[in-house]
C-alpha cells in the first residue's frame, strides 16, 4: 500500500485515536521525542507506537494475520487478504489490455492507414509516438493526483478517457479524418498515464508479500496482451484492400466501434469493482505505512527523495533503455518486416509471438520474485538474456529463414517483457516507503523518453539504410544498460520490513551481487584449468 494514499484514509484500530493518530514515544530522560513516522521510516528505521489502550481490546480472530510495529513487537497491527484482490486485478488488467490494443492498432497495419487517410509514414509513427510524448509532461500531475485521491479516481479517469477516445475514433472514419483520429489517439494516450504507472501500486496495496510480484507481473500481463491482441486482430479487421477506401472504410469502422463497445464496458465494470484499497492491509510493510501521520507526508519531498537515490537514478535510465528498446521495436516492427522483402505477410504473427513470449516471461519472472526475492540478480540476469535475444535477433532478420525470426523474436520477448515488472518491483523495494504509484511513474516516464527517442532514430535509420542498422543501434544501448544494472546496489527495504527486519540500511542479505558471481564464476574456471 502506498505512502500517500494510506495517509489520506488511515487504518483506524479499536478504540485507538479516531483520527488514527499515533502516540509519541518516550525518551529515556522522561521527554517527548517529537519524530516523524515518514521521515524515518524513509531513512530506513522505524520508531513509532500506537495507543496503549489498542492492546486492551480482544484480538483479532485466529486466521487474520498479525503484523507487529518495529521495536513493539506486543503490539499487533491487523492484516488480511481478501478476495476481492483479483476482482480488482482482473478488472484493471482488463481496460489496460483496450488501452494498449489502441496503442499498436495503427502501426501493424501502418501501409493500410497511409494509403486510407493519405499521410506518410512518419504520421502513422506519431499515432504511436504521442502515447510516450503525452505521458512525460503528464506522469508527475498524475500521480500526486493518485496520492491526493486514491486509486479508484485514477482508474476512473483512465477507463474513462480510454472509453471517449474509442468513440471519437469512431466519428474518424473517413479519408480525410487523419486529424480526428490523431486527436483520438491523444485522448487515448492521456488514458495511459493513469494506467501504466499502476500495477505496482495494486499489488502493493491488494496482494500479500508472497504474491505481489506475481501480481504486478499479472497487471504488466493486462497490457502485454493488448498488444498481442493489436499485432494479431487489425490485420484480420482490416485486410488490404488497395483501390477500395469504401471497404477499407467500413473495415476501420467495424474494429473502431467493436473497441468503443469492450472500453464503454469496462468503464462501468471499473466503477463497480474498484476501491482504493482493503479494509485491512495486506502485509507488514502496508501495515506500518498505515501508521504514518497525514501531515508528515509531503509529494514534493517524495519526488526529492526519489532522485536523491542512486540505486533507483541508475535503475530510471537502465529501465528506460531497455522499456524504450522495446518501445521502439514494437512500433517499427511492420516496417522492418516489409523493408526486409522476406516476410511481407507475417509482420503481425511475429509481433504477436515476441509479446505472447513476453506474457510467458512476466508471470514465470514474477513467479520467481516471489519464491526468491532475488531481484538484483534476476534483473541482470533477464537485462543479458534480452540484449542476446535482440543481438540474434538483430543478425538473424535478414536470413530469409522464417522459423528463425520467429524463434528469436519470442527469445527476445520474453525477455524483454518478462523484465517490466521485474522493473516495477525492483524500483518499490529500493525506494520504500515512497508510494509505489510515483516510483512507477518515473520509471514509466523515463521508458517512454527513451521511446521516443529510439523509435525516431531507429525508424530513421531503417528507412534510410537498412533495418540491420537500426537494430545495431538498440543492441549498443542495451548493451550499457548491462553495465549500468550491475552498479545498482540492492537494498530490499520493503522485503526486510515484512520479514521484520527493521534495522537502518540493512539490506537483503540473500542476494548475491552478479558482478561478484561473474568473478567468481571466471576464478574458478581459471583454477580448473590449471
Amino acid at each position: 500500500m502506498v505512502a500517500g494514499e494510506l495517509l489520506q484514509e488511515q487504518h483506524v484500530l479499536p478504540d485507538s485515536a479516531p483520527d488514527g493518530s499515533v502516540t509519541v514515544s518516550e525518551t529515556p530522560g522522561g521527554g517527548n521525542t517529537e519524530d516523524s513516522g515518514y521521515k524515518a521510516i524513509s531513512n530506513g528505521s522505524v520508531n513509532l507506537t500506537v495507543d496503549p489502550k489498542v492492546l486492551e481490546q480482544e484480538l483479532p480472530p485466529s486466521d487474520e494475520r498479525e503484523a507487529m510495529l518495529p521495536g513493539e513487537q506486543n503490539k499487533p497491527l491487523e492484516t488480511r487478504l481478501y478476495w476481492r484482490r483479483f476482482a480488482v486485478l482482473a478488472v484493471f488488467s482488463l481496460y489496460s489490455l483496450v488501452n494498449a490494443f489502441q496503442w499498436i492498432q495503427y502501426s501493424i497495419i501502418a501501409n493500410i492507414f497511409m494509403d486510407y487517410y493519405d499521410v506518410s509514414n512518419l504520421m502513422i509513427d506519431w499515432l504511436s509516438v504521442v502515447y510516450m510524448v503525452a505521458y512525460v509532461p503528464l506522469i508527475f500531475p498524475a500521480t500526486w493526483l493518485l496520492d491526493k485521491k486514491g486509486l479508484k479516481m485514477i482508474v476512473l479517469l483512465g477507463a474513462g478517457l480510454n472509453a471517449v477516445g474509442a468513440w471519437v475514433k469512431c466519428a474518424s472514419v473517413g479519408p480525410n479524418l487523419f486529424w480526428v483520429t490523431m486527436t483520438a489517439q491523444i485522448i487515448c494516450s492521456v488514458a495511459q498515464v493513469f494506467i501504466l504507472g499502476l500495477p505496482s501500486r495494486i499489488a502493493s496495496v491488494w496482494f500479500g508479500p508472497s504474491e505481489v510480484s506475481t501480481a504486478c507481473a499479472t497487471a504488466v500481463l493486462g497490457n502485454q496482451l493488448g498488444v498481442a491482441i493489436g499485432f494479431l486482430l487489425p490485420p484480420v479487421l482490416v485486410p488490404n484492400t488497395a483501390g477500395d477506401k469504401d471497404v477499407m472504410g467500413r473495415n476501420i469502422s467495424i474494429m473502431f466501434y467493436g473497441t468503443a463497445g469492450v472500453s464503454t464496458l469496462l468503464f462501468f465494470l471499473s466503477a463497480f469493482v474498484i476501491r482504493d484499497r482493503p479494509p485491512l492491509p495486506p502485509s507488514k510493510a502496508q501495515a506500518v505505512l498505515s501508521t504514518i501521520p497525514a501531515e508528515d507526508y509531503s509529494y514534493k519531498k517524495s519526488i526529492i527523495n526519489l532522485f536523491k537515490n542512486k540505486p533507483f537514478i541508475l535503475l530510471l535510465i537502465t529501465y528506460g533503455i531497455m522499456t524504450g528498446s522495446f518501445y521502439s521495436v514494437s512500433t517499427l516492427l511492420n516496417q522492418m518486416i516489409i523493408a526486409s522483402k522476406k516476410y511481407p505477410l507475417n509482420a503481425g504473427r511475429i509481433g504477436l509471438t515476441l509479446v505472447v513470449a513476453g506474457m510467458v516471461g512476466s508471470i514465470l519472472c514474477g513467479l520467481w520474485l516471489d519464491r526468491t526475492k532475488m531481484y538484483k540478480m534476476t534483473t541482470f540476469v533477464v537485462y543479458f538474456l534480452s540484449f542476446t535475444g535482440m543481438l540474434v535477433f538483430t543478425f538473424t532478420l535478414n536470413l530469409g529463414q522464417l522459423l528463425v525470426v520467429f524463434f528469436t523474436s519470442g527469445v527476445m520477448g520474453f525477455f524483454m517483457t518478462g523484465y517490466l515488472p521485474i522493473g516495477f518491483e525492483f524500483g518499490v523495494e529500493i525506494t520504500y516507503p515512497e508510494p509505489e504509484g510515483t516510483s512507477s511513474g518515473l520509471l514509466n516516464a523515463f521508458a517512454q523518453v527513451f521511446g521516443i527517442i529510439f523509435t525516431l532514430i531507429q525508424g530513421h535509420l531503417t528507412t534510410k539504410y537498412d533495418p540491420l542498422i537500426g537494430n545495431i543501434f538498440l543492441c549498443a544501448w542495451t548493451f550499457l544498460g548491462i553495465i549500468l544494472t550491475a552498479l545498482i546496489k540492492s537494498d530490499l527495504k520493503r522485503h526486510n520490513i515484512n520479514m521484520g527486519n527493521f534495522n537502518k540500511g540493512q539490506a537483503d542479505q540473500s542476494e548475491c551481487d552478479p558482478v561478484e558471481i561473474c568473478c567468481s564464476f571466471l576464478i574458478s574456471t581459471i583454477a580448473l584449468e590449471h
